[in-house]
């Protein structure tokens, strides 16, 4: 009993100083997001609407409606664990390998310094709408107690020129009840035409701005050529890729067949025979460009992992000689950086 219980200790302590000395990393592929900021305007009429040209020589605003277009759009690169560039980074007493960095997915960062800062998108805030008044809160008894509707509107209009015929005597100085100075002059201007502005809204109706955000994602493995992406349409906004209420709009993929260069790469044909190489991404060079029926609101270059090879670095790099450091892109797997030291 003791020798089963001894053997699996011993099995124990040899897998767990195997797995200190190995540390399992992945090489990125690109995904790449197209962010879309939307405005969205909705008008709601007032209750008096069908008043206004009556009472205030103003046309109708006509029904409640709800526009949207696009006002902002922008490309962005991401990295993502690819399950077919599975590596493993021998960190035994034999090499110079003091930390690996990784994603929280598991993509190789760095060697032995820290990886680069990933930048996370900020999210969209919109601004702050302004407070708006309650026009009933300006109403007058005998414009409440107005028998119908169209009684209270003809009231409330009649309301607006007097508002309106106030303001007019205050800036020829012939008020009733003129102010002190020139501080009170400006506070009963500011408070007359807010009580204006919100009766107002009873005729004319509220028209209000929304901005939305809309993120969509691609993993491109191949070219496309007008391929559709999404459908938007100015009275629904974004609609189902199906539905002909929403405008086409077109993504082209052009591989350019350009890759980077790196100077530290292993010698062509070689093989990792002790499995102590580490790979890196070198990736390729797309455009990307959007159209709609009209015009092109897109065209854009980048480099994507899925489109280019990966690398070997030579396996001395990381020897018990040298201090070797690496950067890698956290969307691309690519070298970004690496310095060297001949250590005495």
């Amino acid at each position: 009993m003791r020798k089963i219980i001894l053997s699996c200790l011993m099995l124990g302590f040899a897998l767990l100083a195997q797995a200190q000395e190995e540390a399992k990393y992945y090489l990125p592929r690109t995904a790449v997001k197209l962010h879309l900021l939307i405005e969205k305007t909705t008008y709601t009429p007032g209750e008096f609407n069908q008043y206004a040209e009556r009472f205030l020589r103003t046309p109708r605003g006509g029904e409640a409606f709800s526009t949207y277009r696009i006002i902002d759009m922008k490309l962005r690169t991401e990295g993502v664990a690819d399950a077919d560039k599975e590596y493993i980074a021998k960190t035994d007493p034999k090499r110079n390998i003091q930390s690996v960095n990784l994603a929280d997915d598991g993509v190789l960062l760095s060697i032995n310094t820290e990886p680069r800062r990933i930048e996370k998108p900020v999210p969209f805030v919109p601004a702050e709408k302004p407070v708006r008044q309650d026009p009933h809160e300006y109403l007058s008894q005998e414009i409440l107690s107005a028998g119908s509707k169209a009684k209270m509107a003809e009231l409330t209009a009649q309301e607006i020129y007097d508002i309106r015929e106030s303001k007019v005597m205050l800036a020829k100085g012939q008020a009733d009840y003129m102010p002190k100075d020139g501080e009170q002059l400006r506070i009963m201007l500011r408070q007359l035409n807010a009580q204006e502005s919100a009766l107002l809204q009873l005729f004319d109706g509220i028209t209000e701005c929304d901005t939305l955000e809309h993120e969509i994602t691609l993993m491109p493995r191949e070219e496309a050529n007008h391929m559709l992406l999404f459908r938007f349409s100015k009275h629904f906004g974004m609609t189902d890729i199906d539905d002909l209420a929403g405008e086409p709009y077109y993504l082209t993929i052009e591989d350019l067949h350009t890759t980077p260069t790196i100077q530290v790469a292993a010698e062509p044909g070689k093989k990792d025979k002790n499995g102590e190489a580490i790979y890196v991404n070198l990736p390729g060079k797309i455009r990307i460009t959007l159209q709609n029926s009209s015009q092109t609101l897109l065209n854009e270059e980048i480099y994507a992992a899925q489109y280019g090879r990966v690398e070997m670095l030579d396996g001395n790099l990381f020897s018990k000689k040298l201090q070797t450091s690496i950067v890698l892109h956290p969307a691309t797997g690519n070298l970004e950086s690496i310095k060297t030291e001949v250590l005495k």
